[in-house]
């Protein structure tokens, strides 16, 4: 017996001192790592996005969550690029001449439950500056894409570590896409080769660019419209932010390819800003207190909805669907969290009408040749009454005066 006591003692005295606890990583590590130069820009099919991948999954093993994807963590995925703006990429069997290999970083917690909910975040970026950039400097300088979307990836891993054991009524599934800078293809690529069963998806939640949470704390809300739940839970749960609300299930991310294959969704966004899709967009302007407060809420509406079973889904309108084409636009950067009357600039781009009408960042579009403004998507309707080289009275109100502006398209 004495024996034995002394080998036991010794087994956990071996066990002590070979167990190496996990180290915990906060959402800046993170955003400093995926945002480091070393990295290049994490341009999709690039070294450095697969080392980018390959940091993903191994922080996914280091929580303990199981790997989800057909090669251990990873989803590898092969496209031929499009080959003029208005076109699209296709998916190809095998890596032939012309082709882009991407990859999803993928992982589970599998509680044992009868639905899983997705959360996800793209992790590409633009590299060097591919389509998409509006950098106008040198050719050659490199997109870092903190807040775009680091930021967004880092909550995601922050979720992660604290869903560990809690709300077990559903599994969850974590995704990091390749490719939504070229076209949400990380994204579409999984949901039409699903690494679960898609009709046991209860709901996703998507995060792009929430690392500029703004004084207001406004943050905008896609696909309240997708499932009747959202609206309520959202509102329950908000104790400190200024919500804009969108009912479609449709927009420029990676929750629009879920959607679209009838799950509801949400997406969260804190707004787009001058360093938007440039080199400037780094580590150090990030509100990381900010991105804290918005992983405590996403973990708030993820409890709540937690003991409600399997969300009904819902269809939404797709404002853009009644856009009509047009041949002229101002130029400018809307602030998409601004729900007032008119349209918000929250941004100028050089060399366009807006700029030499002389338009700034905080304007409010209010009226355009003859047509009231009340909205993002009334300003993109009247664009199809103008034609280029005619020169348009534009209204705006500016710090609470309305000023009159002459532009030409």
């Amino acid at each position: 017996m004495k024996v034995f006591y002394v080998l036991a003692v010794a087994f956990l005295m071996f066990s002590c001192k070979t167990e190496t606890p996990i180290k915990e990583v906060s959402m800046k590590e993170d955003v400093y790592f995926l945002a480091d130069d070393k990295l290049e820009g994490r341009e999709t099919g690039t070294p450095t996005e697969k080392e980018s991948a390959k940091y993903l999954a191994e922080r996914f093993k280091n929580m303990g969550l199981d790997p989800k994807g057909t090669d251990e963590y990873l989803q590898y995925f092969t496209f031929k690029p499009k080959t003029h703006p208005h076109g699209e990429a296709t998916f190809v069997d095998g890596k032939i001449d012309s082709t882009i290999t991407g990859v999803n970083v993928v992982a589970y917690i599998d509680n044992k439950a009868e639905n899983t909910v997705i959360i996800g975040a793209h992790y590409d970026h633009l590299g060097h500056g591919i389509e998409g950039t509006l950098h106008r400097g040198e050719k050659d300088a490199i997109h870092n894409g903190a807040d775009d979307n680091a930021s967004g990836v880092a909550v995601m891993m922050n979720i992660a570590s604290k869903l560990k054991g809690k709300n077990t009524n559903n599994n969850y599934l974590f995704i990091s896409f390749s490719g939504e800078e070229m076209g949400l293809l990380g994204s579409n690529y999984w949901v039409k080769n699903p690494t679960i069963d898609t009709k046991k998806v209860n709901y996703m939640i998507n995060m792009d660019m929430v690392g500029r949470l703004n004084e207001e704390r406004a943050i905008a809300v896609y696909g309240v419209g997708t499932s009747p739940k959202f609206s309520q839970t959202l509102f329950a749960n908000n104790t400190n932010f200024k919500l804009t609300e969108k009912e479609s299930g449709v927009g420029p991310s990676d929750h629009t390819s879920f959607y679209l294959a009838d799950m509801p969704v949400l997406h969260f966004f804190t707004g787009q800003h001058e360093d938007y899709h440039r080199p400037t967009d780094d580590a150090d302007k990030l509100n990381y207190e900010g991105m804290e407060a918005i992983s405590d809420y996403l973990m708030a509406i993820i409890t709540d909805l937690d003991n409600d079973g399997k969300l009904a889904f819902r269809k939404t309108k797709n404002e853009s669907d009644n856009t009509p084409e047009f041949k002229v636009t101002l130029g400018v950067v809307p602030d998409y969290l601004y729900d007032g009357k008119g349209m918000r600039l929250d941004g100028i781009t050089e060399d366009k009408p807006a700029h030499g009408a002389g338009m700034k960042k905080g304007d409010i579009v209010i009226k355009v040749g003859e047509f009231e403004i009340t909205d993002m998507m009334s300003y993109m309707k009247c664009l199809s009454k103008f034609e280029k080289g005619q020169t348009t009275k534009v209204e705006v109100e500016r710090d609470g005066e309305i000023v009159e502006l002459e532009v030409t398209w």
